[in-house]
């Protein structure tokens, strides 16, 4: 029989046996743990370290380790390593603080045709000029060094991310105008009688959409047939007929749209949409419209257009690089979503009308687009 060990005995708590029993079965844990935990759990059951190592495959030596590591330390240091680390490492930290303030330099400021580094190009440079720069620990620099010393920080130099400069030094008062403006138009919305009289102030939302491909297919799509194909099936060749930009504008009172479809977007079409909106309202409410700043909306043609019908209309301007804050976008979206999908045309002209058909038929179930969310104005 088996001597039994003088050492201490291992009290573990409910949670501990639970944590212990969790480890010892797992199939993803770390070899090492898992017989340490197994380890561990034989010696809190009495059971003798020779019955251990038969039964866990280690030496008495490393049970001995692992069980006065437990018994000193705690359960969680007796199923870890100790940090050590062999030898000295072979790169300096000057040396890599050489390397990140390398990588976050372009290649363009040392002499490189490059825009981004590489990680290939950081080690190649960092082989050549290290050492000259006293880090002689970089003179053998390989990607894979590079790539670690990059990774503790983290530095990616080899990827762009995007972000949009806030240009306009009123944005947020910009953002409250048009956001107080929806507002007021909920709350009017919402005390509006069916048989009541047109608002004073009707308030639409106003857009374009530019660059609408007219593409024609080359041959005949090929429809859906049962017990053949599920789908339609369309020869990927096709023909440039051009582009047309959509002029709109959506009625935040009861979702109707007012657009026009032309070849091109300037001062002239504008004012043509606004004498369409001009003559489709009543003369004596004022339309108040929600816009960007694009030239077509400020130029002097249309000044001198809205100098003609004084107190007709009224601008609200989103901020610069704002559109996102025009209602007109959501139309817009539903537009791409639905009858654009996929659009294929004969002509230019098939294709306006196509537009105007789907703006028809958007008119006979019109939905008022509403903007719910008001409350990160006051946080920004």
């Amino acid at each position: 029989m088996p001597r039994k060990s003088q050492k201490e005995k291992l009290i573990l708590s409910p949670e501990a046996h639970e944590q212990l029993q969790k480890i010892s079965q797992s199939r993803t844990s770390p070899v090492r743990e898992v017989q340490r935990a197994n380890i561990l759990l034989r010696y809190s059951e009495d059971m003798s370290i020779t019955d251990i190592e038969r039964a866990v495959h280690v030496s008495r030596p490393s049970i001995y380790k692992w069980i006065e590591k437990a018994l000193a330390m705690g359960i969680e240091e007796g199923l870890k390593d100790k940090y050590h680390r062999p030898k000295k490492p072979v790169i300096t930290e000057e040396a890599k603080a050489w390397v990140v303030n390398l990588a976050c330099k372009k290649p363009t400021d040392y002499g490189y045709a490059a825009e981004m580094w590489t990680r290939s190009a950081l080690a190649k440079h960092a082989r050549k000029y290290g050492p000259a720069a006293g880090h002689p620990c970089l003179k053998k620099a390989a990607k894979a060094t590079i790539q670690r010393i990059l990774n503790e920080h983290p530095i990616k130099p080899h990827k762009m991310a995007y972000y949009l400069e806030r240009r306009d030094p009123e944005f947020e008062k910009k953002m409250e105008e048009v956001l107080c403006v929806y507002k007021e138009v909920a709350l009017q919305n919402e005390s509006a009688q069916p048989d009541h009289d047109v608002p004073s102030i009707i308030t639409l939302s106003i857009d374009e959409k530019p660059g609408v491909q007219a593409i024609k297919n080359v041959a005949a799509d090929i429809l859906p047939e049962p017990g053949k194909q599920s789908s339609i099936l369309r020869d990927y060749e096709y023909k440039r007929l051009g582009t047309v930009s959509i002029l709109a504008g959506l009625d935040l009172h009861n979702g109707q749209v007012i657009a026009q479809v032309h070849d091109k977007h300037r001062s002239c079409e504008f004012i043509s949409l606004l004498k369409e909106m001009d003559v489709y309202y009543p003369v004596e409410s004022t339309i108040r419209l929600i816009l960007d700043n694009h030239s077509a909306h400020i130029s002097k043609e249309t000044m001198r257009y809205l100098a003609s019908r004084p107190g007709r209309f009224l601008y609200v301007h989103t901020p610069t690089h704002g559109s996102w804050l025009n209602l007109l976008e959501t139309l817009f979206s539903k537009m791409a979503r639905t009858f654009l999908k996929h659009i294929r045309v004969n002509s230019k002209e098939e294709l306006k009308e196509r537009i105007l058909q789907g703006i028809r038929e958007i008119n006979e179930s019109p939905v008022v687009h509403r903007w719910r969310k008001f409350s990160f104005a006051m946080s920004s």
